[in-house]
């Protein structure tokens, strides 16, 4: 990587860990406040003011900084002229908007930085847990500023993976008896980051994840030593036609092939 790349994705780097930072205190200040919900997704899906004001800061924020970048929001009308953006803002102001209006403290601000495909720079902020994951394109990924490793846990061992119990009720027993099955992160993108910092050793993510949920989790655990795929093995794309995705893993780099041929029964059905 050049060096002036390299200084662009860590000058966007500060950028979004900034505006993140910011989008999550505009947010906390309505967490347990009871704010104004509306229905979406034919009233499958909350979004609160909380959302929108966070989203207003985040857009405020990095739209003025980088205008030519394009931009992806889940709660900003999509745009086709984004499709035309090598590079790309990708963002949930609230990922976990359930927990949020629940009173649970595991809800996130994710901001991602994609270019041509792939996330280059990402932050995902806990304001509630006072957490902050960052990472850059080559770089380590940090929580808090501390250096994070996926779990060093080898092949064979019993694992601690996310997936919902009637999932893991399909899989041959086998694949069942090596799960400890953790209860469910009601945010994916902070699941995701709990693989990076090594609390699980692997997720499964069921279809239809979005691009705002991934992205930025995406970056923080490769950097971290781990990867997120579909079932077949191949990296995520972004900033695509279509925002959402099939089945995915993800999981600490030395099980990732372990899990997919566990999960091997859900790719063929």
């Amino acid at each position: 990587m050049s060096d002036d790349r390299s200084a662009r994705w860590q000058s966007d780097l500060a950028l979004i860990a900034d505006a993140a930072q910011q989008a999550g205190r505009v947010a906390l200040s309505y967490f347990n406040q009871s704010p104004e919900v509306w229905w979406k997704n034919e009233g499958r899906s909350p979004v609160s003011a909380a959302d929108f004001a966070a989203n207003e800061t985040l857009e405020k924020i990095l739209r003025a900084a980088r205008p030519t970048y394009g931009w992806m929001s889940e709660e900003t009308e999509d745009s086709a002229a984004r499709l035309a953006s090598d590079t790309v803002f990708i963002i949930d102001p609230i990922d976990g908007t359930r927990a949020f209006l629940g009173g649970q403290n595991l809800w996130c601000v994710s901001a991602a930085v994609v270019h041509r495909g792939r996330p280059v720079a990402g932050v995902l902020y806990a304001p509630a847990l006072e957490e902050l994951f960052e990472a850059v394109e080559g770089g380590t990924a940090l929580k808090n500023g501390e250096p994070i490793a996926v779990s060093a846990s080898g092949p064979g061992t019993v694992s601690r993976f996310a997936i919902a119990e009637d999932v893991l009720k399909s899989f041959p027993a086998p694949f069942r008896e090596g799960i400890e099955r953790v209860k469910h992160v009601p945010s994916l993108a902070y699941r995701i980051a709990m693989v990076a910092d090594g609390r699980l050793e692997g997720t499964f993510v069921k279809p239809n994840s979005h691009d705002w949920d991934l992205a930025a989790a995406d970056l923080i655990l490769e950097r971290a030593g781990g990867q997120l795929t579909g079932l077949d093995g191949k990296p995520v794309i972004y900033n695509r036609a279509a925002v959402s995705h099939g089945a995915l893993c993800g999981a600490a780099a030395p099980r990732l092939a372990e899990f997919l041929e566990g999960l091997a029964s859900i790719r063929s059905s």
